[in-house]
């Protein structure tokens, strides 16, 4: 099952489970639409996997197995947008 995280591990923005703009990799690291496509072009930084739309969890489903509330956050990947 995903973990539904909080958060892009780039640039820290908010990720709510019903999020239409989280982007997964395989592993489930997290980003958000616009970090996947203009800072990391497609590819996550962590395991080179493809970034794809996280899928909405239904709410009913959402209430039985809740989002994960830890956040993981990587500022050197924001300074990648910088340089």
């Amino acid at each position: 099952m995903l973990e539904l995280r909080p958060g892009c591990e780039c640039c820290d923005r908010d990720l709510p489970p019903d999020s239409r703009d989280a982007m997964i990799c395989t592993f489930e690291c997290t980003f958000c639409a616009a970090c996947a496509a203009e800072v990391l072009h497609g590819v996550c930084p962590n395991c080179g996997g493809e970034l794809v739309r996280r899928p909405v969890r239904p709410p009913a489903a959402l209430a039985r197995h809740p989002a994960s509330t830890t956040r993981v956050f990587n500022p050197d990947c924001a300074a990648r947008k910088a340089g």
